[in-house]
C-alpha cells in the first residue's frame, strides 16, 4: 500500500525548464528594453514568474525526491542527471535581474548560484569520467551543467562588471561546450533516435553558439568582431537544423522535455536581437517586436499544454503501483 506522504508522481528535474525557458523569455524582453526601449514591465513580470517558478518547483521536487528515496541518485543518473544542474543556474539570470534593483542582493544570488553551477558541473563530470556510461545514453541536455552553465556565468560577470572572471567563465564553458559537443553530435549522428520524450533536447543544440554569443557582447560591450561573427555562422548551422528537425518534434508526445524549446530558442531571439542593434539594421524596430511576439506566442503556447497536461494528469510522470500482494 502507498504510503500517504508518498506523491504518486514522480518529478523529474527537467521540471526545472519551466523556470529556466521563462528566465531566458524575460531576458529577451530586457534587452529589447535596452535596444529599441521597449516596455520593462513584461520583463519584470517574467523575471517574477521565473522566481516563483523556481522556487515552486524546487521544493516541490527536493520533497518529491526525499519522499521516494532518490535524493542520491538523481545527479548520477544517465537520463535526468543533467537537468539537476538547471536548478543551481537559473538563479544567475534571476540575480542580475534583482542587481537592477537591489545590486548587493542581487550579487549575491547571481554568485550564489554560478558557484553551485560549477561545483554541480565539477562533480557531474567527474561521474561522467569514472561511470562506465554508454554513449546511447548520452542527450544534447549534458550541455546544461557545465556549457550552458559556464556561458550563463559569462555573461551574468560581465553584466556585474566581473571583467575577469566572466573570461574565466567564458573560457570554461567554451570548452566545455567543444568537448561535449563533439561527443552528443557522434551520437546523434551515428546512434539510434533518442527516444520520445528526449527528442526535444535536441532543441538544446541550438543553445551553445547563441549563448556564447550573447555572453561574447556582453564582454566585449556589444562590438562586432571576429569572435562575435565566428559563433553566428555556427548560430546559423544550428538554426537551420532546428527547422529541419521540425516534423520530428511534432511527432514527438508532449511532456515535460518539450520545455527544452524554451530557454534554447529564447536565446537564440535574444541573440538576434543584438545581433540587430549592432549591425544597425533599418527598422529593427518592427523586427524586433515580432520577434517579442514568436518568442512570448511560443511561451504561451507552451505554458497552455502544460497546464492541459496537468489537468489531464499526463504532464507528468506517475510512479509505478507496487505490485499486489499474493491472496
Amino acid at each position: 500500500m502507498r504510503s500517504a506522504k508518498e506523491s504518486p508522481y514522480r518529478l523529474t528535474p527537467n521540471l526545472f525548464g519551466i523556470a529556466f525557458g521563462t528566465a531566458g523569455l524575460a531576458q529577451c524582453w530586457a534587452v529589447a528594453g535596452g535596444t529599441v526601449h521597449a516596455p520593462q514591465w513584461p520583463s519584470n513580470v517574467l523575471w517574477i514568474g521565473a522566481a516563483a517558478f523556481w522556487l515552486a518547483i524546487t521544493v516541490a521536487y527536493l520533497r518529491n525526491a526525499a519522499a521516494q528515496g532518490r535524493l542520491r541518485s538523481e545527479l548520477p543518473d544517465p537520463v535526468t542527471g543533467p537537468f539537476t544542474a538547471l536548478l543551481a543556474i537559473t538563479p544567475m539570470p534571476l540575480g542580475i535581474a534583482l542587481a537592477g534593483h537591489a545590486r548587493t542582493a542581487g550579487e549575491t544570488v547571481f554568485a550564489a548560484g554560478l558557484v553551485l553551477t560549477v561545483l554541480v558541473g565539477g562533480w557531474l563530470t567527474g561521474v561522467w569520467i569514472r561511470t562506465d556510461s554508454r554513449l546511447p545514453q548520452w542527450h544534447p541536455a549534458y550541455f546544461l551543467p557545465t556549457a550552458a552553465g559556464g556561458l550563463i556565468a559569462a555573461a551574468g560577470c560581465a553584466a556585474l562588471g566581473w571583467g575577469t572572471l566572466a573570461r574565466v567563465m567564458f573560457g570554461y564553458g567554451l570548452v566545455s561546450w567543444l568537448v561535449l559537443g563533439s561527443i552528443i553530435l557522434v551520437r546523434l549522428f551515428t546512434q539510434p533516435m533518442l527516444a520520445p520524450p528526449l527528442v526535444p533536447t535536441i532543441a538544446i543544440e541550438v543553445a551553445p553558439p547563441v549563448v556564447a554569443g550573447n555572453a561574447w557582447f556582453a564582454i566585449n560591450g556589444g562590438h562586432l568582431d571576429r569572435g562575435a561573427e565566428l559563433l553566428a555562422g555556427y548560430a546559423v548551422l544550428m538554426a537551420l537544423v532546428q527547422i529541419s528537425m521540425a516534423s520530428t518534434y511534432l511527432r514527438a508526445p508532449f511532456g515535460i522535455g518539450h520545455w527544452a524549446f524554451a530557454f534554447s530558442y529564447a536565446a537564440a531571439v535574444t541573440n538576434g536581437l543584438l545581433w540587430l542593434e549592432v549591425e544597425h539594421v533599418s527598422g529593427r524596430r518592427p523586427l524586433t517586436y515580432a520577434l517579442l511576439a514568436v518568442a512570448t506566442c511560443a511561451w504561451a503556447a507552451l505554458a497552455a499544454r502544460t497546464l492541459l497536461g496537468l489537468s489531464r494528469r499526463t504532464f507528468l510522470l506517475r510512479v509505478p503501483a507496487p505490485p499486489a500482494a499474493p491472496s
